[in-house]
């Protein structure tokens, strides 16, 4: 089969995954792959003939959404060649692209200089209660520690290899291609990139609005709905207690990611645990990679104890066990209560971030986030993927807003992480200034 072929193939059967009009179906078709990696830049797409003959459409519609893909700077027409497809950002692609002066991109604790690290013994380190260390379950002192953090109701603890495994690990259980999840709009990007290679559509509805969830459960028969109790970008806190009642009722799994739940400021209190109204159908995510270093690696599931056995199994073909040593660790650290001052200190960030973000961008707005590492700040009249490029120039690394959605909207927002120290958030916002500037702002 050619390249061509194979490209048609996978059009046909992403295009049943998408809503509206033909041709707003095949645009997104066509960016779900390209941002899977399916189609790479530089990739010459079909002529507006062939891929109408090839998918069925009228010529009309494919130029309708080639013209669309141009628009949003996902491809350039090459007069007397074709249509092209240009770089994309992607949710993972934020990790990658060499050195910059400040990552505002990634939601995470920059650094673990803000841990009182205990006297460490390497020996102890490197017990385990196997003794060779594959112990499926995770270190058995930290899953108690975790089960106090995770504040649901009484179930075991699996450790993965960070939330994004466990996000990884429900969809592998939960979903099958062409199955719908619901998710928030905005919703975590990690997430999205998840459920897309999964062969999953990601269905965006408003769950702060009990009726928009109701309807949407009627609707779309989703195979799982994915949640977030301090939203991921936007740092808003939310019950969605309402959320888990209609899974319930529906008999719909939930996945609930409550990695940013212990990061909420101004004495804020974090929504109870959704698993608490829907005990049977939640699969929780939690993590320590907002509260003590993202290099540790260390997150977890709960689940009631059928669905917990399928995620172990999943965990088990995926990497047999999560390191032993940054489970240790990772207890140890807990004991000292590192999470507290961090989270002062965090706070204070976020206030002298926004503060310089007011004072060097005034016309850059945003809601002050209640918790989270993050601002999302729309930037009028602007292409923040085009911006997101320009800023890496100045050498600031920033998430557009398109990555925090299932369709590629939300073009007109950043996500800016405010956990680095002040003054490189300071160098960071000049930078953007600078880039804000040149690109005739």
């Amino acid at each position: 089969m050619g390249r061509e072929e194979d490209l048609v193939t996978l059009l046909r059967d992403r295009l049943r995954l998408h809503e509206g009009t033909a041709s707003r179906r095949l645009a997104g078709a066509l960016t779900d792959l390209a941002q899977t990696g399916a189609i790479t830049a530089g990739t010459r797409l079909p002529s507006e003939r062939d891929l109408a003959q090839a998918v069925g459409l009228s010529r009309g519609t494919v130029a309708a959404a080639f013209n669309a893909l141009c628009e949003e700077g996902l491809c350039e027409r090459r007069h007397g060649s074709g249509t092209y497809v240009l770089g994309v950002p992607t949710f993972g692609g934020l990790l990658q692209g060499g050195a910059v002066l400040a990552d505002l991109s990634t939601s995470v604790v920059p650094d673990p200089s803000h841990l009182a690290v205990p006297p460490l013994d390497a020996a102890a380190l490197m017990r385990a209660p196997s003794g060779h260390g594959y112990d499926a379950m995770g270190d058995s002192r930290l899953r108690a520690v975790l089960a106090a953090l995770d504040g649901g109701p009484h179930r075991e603890i699996l450790v993965t290899s960070g939330a994004q495994q466990g996000i990884d690990l429900a969809a592998r259980v939960l979903l099958r291609p062409g199955d719908r999840v619901l998710v928030g709009d905005p919703a975590y990007g990690g997430a999205l990139s998840v459920f897309r290679r999964a062969g999953a559509h990601a269905v965006p509805v408003d769950l702060a609005v009990p009726d928009a969830v109701r309807d949407a459960l009627a609707r779309h028969r989703p195979a799982a709905v994915y949640a977030l109790p301090v939203d991921n970008p936007t740092g808003r806190l939310a019950d969605l207690r309402h959320v888990a009642e209609l899974a319930a009722a529906a008999d719909v799994p939930l996945v609930e990611d409550r990695t940013l739940a212990p990061v909420v400021f101004d004495g804020a209190r974090s929504p109870e645990p959704l698993a608490l109204a829907h005990p049977h159908g939640t699969v929780t995510v939690g993590s320590l990679s907002k509260v003590l270093w993202g290099g540790l690696r260390v997150g977890w599931l709960t689940a009631s104890e059928p669905l917990l056995a399928r995620l172990l199994e999943a965990k088990l073909d995926a990497d047999l066990a999560t390191s032993a040593v940054s489970q240790r660790l990772a207890a140890d650290l807990l004991d000292g209560d590192p999470v507290t001052p961090w989270l002062a200190e965090l706070a204070r960030r976020r206030d002298h971030f926004t503060a310089a973000l007011s004072a060097r961008l005034p016309s850059w707005t945003w809601s002050r986030p209640e918790g989270g590492l993050s601002v999302w700040a729309r930037l009028p009249g602007a292409d923040t993927d085009r911006f997101a490029a320009a800023a890496r120039e100045h050498g600031v690394a920033v998430a557009p807003g398109s990555l925090f959605s299932p369709d590629g909207r939300h073009r007109d927002r950043l996500r800016l992480s405010f956990a680095l120290p002040p003054a490189l958030l300071d160098q960071a916002v000049a930078a953007l200034a600078r880039a804000w500037e040149q690109t005739g702002h």
